[in-house]
């Protein structure tokens, strides 16, 4: 069932990565993933505001440059459109730059660069040039960052034409993910949702207590390893209904199922661009529902294709119209984040609005 306009070949996905593991959170599994692709490739060069001698606002980038040197993980002006230019201009050359947008809020002075020439420049030159460019930027909400500092703008980049578009949910999805987007000869938008990138923040003054606080680590090989783009997730099995979901929002979904006590099948999206129908369209034919779930607003939203490729694929299968459960149309709110933010409570009443059709 995967469309024709993201149509790829879906191998058998690897095996798990062997050898040992460490606990990490995504913040160190995304370093180990640029740690060991430096290693590897010495055409990997990584750069962004303060990624170098600072290691990112984050903490993402710590470290690397003392051990590979300010050649190979550098500092920018503060310059996105720069940037993204510098990317692509590498990318040509045959290096496989990682560009790193601050927060993906940052991202719009740089968007010209990443629609009109660097998503466009293996069509443009009938396959002559490519770049093979990965920009990261965290994004979401869930640390107070407001309007500026918290949006969630996939599904933008998702109408583009020529670029893939990741968003992983848990550590090891973050290390194999990034490292095939480096290794991927095409351009790769890659959001890191940063609510999950150390986990809950529970006993933090400045940040309210949740109940659905995520679990911040997660079991990660030491080495290298790929995790397939364009293949989603079943990180639960279910008959009941069917929920798709990424990012941040499988572990808030994960909270709901538990506690509404329906047999629900969670489907991690992981790369929204090629997405995965085939898993995500056969699900809902099995169990006949479906409710879609992201933090981004919710007209034109990633989950509005989602809802358009499961009513054309599956119509006769569904038991019950499509819910969507998403952040509201309205700027990421600083005082009121909770509220804006899809918590368990509204993905419960779509679950039960669902469930209760006939």
């Amino acid at each position: 069932m995967t469309t024709e306009k993201n149509a790829v070949a879906l191998a058998e996905p690897p095996a798990p990565a062997a050898g040992a593991t460490t606990r990490m959170t995504m913040i160190q599994a995304l370093r180990s993933a640029m740690d060991v692709m430096l290693e590897r490739d010495p055409d990997v060069v990584i750069f962004g505001e303060d990624v170098g001698y600072f290691g990112g606002v984050f903490r993402c980038t710590d470290g690397l440059q003392r051990k590979y040197g300010e050649h190979r993980v550098l500092d920018t002006p503060i310059a996105e459109g720069g940037i993204v230019a510098t990317a692509i201009g590498m990318g040509v050359n045959g290096l496989r730059p990682v560009a790193e947008i601050q927060f993906a809020d940052y991202v719009y002075p740089a968007f010209d660069q990443i629609v009109s020439e660097l998503a466009r420049l293996r069509y443009r030159t009938a396959g002559e040039f490519s770049a093979a460019v990965t920009v990261r930027m965290p994004c979401g909400g869930g640390i107070r960052g407001g309007q500026t500092h918290s949006q969630s703008p996939e599904g933008i980049f998702t109408h583009v034409c020529g670029i893939k578009v990741v968003m992983p949910s848990n550590p090891y999805d973050a290390k194999g993910l990034l490292i095939s987007s480096i290794e991927d000869d095409d351009p790769v938008v890659f959001f890191e949702p940063k609510r999950i990138y150390n986990g809950p923040f529970d006993g933090d003054a400045h940040k309210p207590a949740v109940p659905w606080s995520t679990h911040p680590k997660g079991e990660v090989p030491a080495g290298h390893y790929t995790v397939p783009l364009a293949r989603a997730e079943i990180v639960r099995a279910g008959e009941d209904l069917t929920i798709a979901t990424y990012g941040t929002m499988v572990h808030v979904v994960e909270a709901a199922v538990r506690a509404a006590g329906v047999d629900a099948e969670i489907i991690d999206l992981r790369t929204l661009v090629p997405l995965d129908t085939d898993t995500l369209c056969s699900s809902v034919a099995r169990t006949g529902r479906c409710v879609i779930v992201h933090e981004a607003t919710r007209f034109g939203g990633f989950g509005a294709e989602l809802s358009a490729t499961v009513q054309e694929e599956c119509f006769w299968n569904l038991l019950a119209p499509i819910e969507r459960v998403t952040g509201w149309d309205t700027p990421y709110p600083h005082a009121f984040e909770w509220e804006y933010f899809p918590g368990p409570a509204r993905i419960a009443t779509a679950i039960r609005k669902v469930m209760e059709a006939q």
